[in-house]
């Protein structure tokens, strides 16, 4: 009896420990991943390498475990004013390639499907954005991008010049959206302070355009140069931004003026860190993008020293983050 009595205990036991075992399974199986399943590159972190092989860096990029990337421009098909604002600049980045390095559009997105590589955006610029929509959209839809995406915008004299420019915003919002896509612009250190003493150009930018017209992206290296927290911007506007560029700071830089010209861009270059080695709680900011609507994470690292070594050790900080 005592023994039948201890078999049936024991039975009872393993039962209630297989139970809980498969409890743990179901929670395990049906809660959401709490890391980040898919991690980007913008294309400007590794133009000089693009240069001299296309086909090898994209095959070096899907190997450390990127899902998509972000082209830049100008482009073919971009106007002529982008190409000699393009070339202005060239000395002073050291490089002259951009948009898809000589390659066809077809030769491209083999080249990314061959790698297993998507590419939902592009940047272009205001000029190309507003003449050249159509075949901006037929490239797009070609590659496979769902926005394209304004980098920057001049600082505006007067919060009137502002609106003017959500206006403008809407009007490209609207074209874009017939013709499939989607219209988004991207912040530099510009527009993060209040005018007129009445008020902040970028809250007028996203309170006068429409949200199903106008989305945004953040960098939160340029959110924070221009001296405003990333975390607390996208928790202002839940919804609107869709991108984030993600990049690390080796310690707490602003801008030398307000952020809106490239001398001041690459004047902060040099302070630039690998993800998760430097002074930003990107923990924090992604959080805050995961429950405020961000859809594209996107590492981004202008022009990064020895790229090899540190695209590898951004992208295992980035994926090894517990989010959830």
């Amino acid at each position: 009896m005592t023994r039948r009595r201890d078999f049936l205990k024991n039975t009872g036991a393993l039962a209630l420990a297989g139970l809980a075992f498969q409890n743990v399974n179901a929670r395990s199986f049906f809660s959401p991943s709490a890391h980040l399943d898919k991690i980007g590159v913008q294309l400007f972190s590794i133009p000089k390498l693009l240069e001299k092989d296309f086909a090898g860096t994209m095959k070096m990029v899907a190997s450390v475990g990127f899902k998509e990337v972000e082209l830049f421009g100008p482009y073919p098909f971009s106007t002529d004013e982008a190409k000699q604002r393009w070339k202005a600049i060239e000395p002073q980045v050291g490089f002259s390639g951009s948009g898809y390095f000589g390659l066809t559009i077809k030769e491209v997105k083999k080249i990314l499907d061959d790698n297993g590589l998507a590419t939902p955006s592009m940047h272009t610029d205001l000029s190309t954005l507003k003449n050249k929509m159509g075949e901006m959209a037929e490239a797009a839809h070609a590659l496979g991008h769902n926005y394209v995406i304004l980098p920057s915008y001049e600082t505006q004299p007067t919060l009137d010049a502002y609106q003017r420019l959500a206006d403008q915003f809407n009007e490209i919002g609207a074209h874009a959206k017939k013709l499939g896509i989607r219209f988004a612009f991207h912040n530099h250190g510009n527009g993060l302070h209040e005018i007129e003493g009445k008020k902040v150009p970028l809250d007028l930018l996203i309170e006068k355009t429409d949200p199903e017209l106008v989305f945004l992206q953040m960098d939160i290296y340029w959110t924070q140069a221009g001296g405003t927290s990333p975390a607390a911007l996208l928790d202002k506007y839940p919804g609107r931004y869709r991108l984030i560029h993600l990049k690390d700071m080796k310690k707490d830089v602003r801008f030398s003026g307000d952020g809106g010209d490239p001398k001041q861009w690459i004047e902060l270059w040099p302070y630039m860190a690998d993800a998760g080695s430097g002074v930003l709680d990107l923990k924090n900011i992604i959080t805050h993008a995961k429950k405020s609507g961000v859809e594209h994470y996107i590492l981004e690292r202008d022009l990064v020293p020895d790229p090899e070594i540190a695209l590898p050790k951004s992208y295992k900080y980035l994926a090894g983050l517990d989010i959830g």
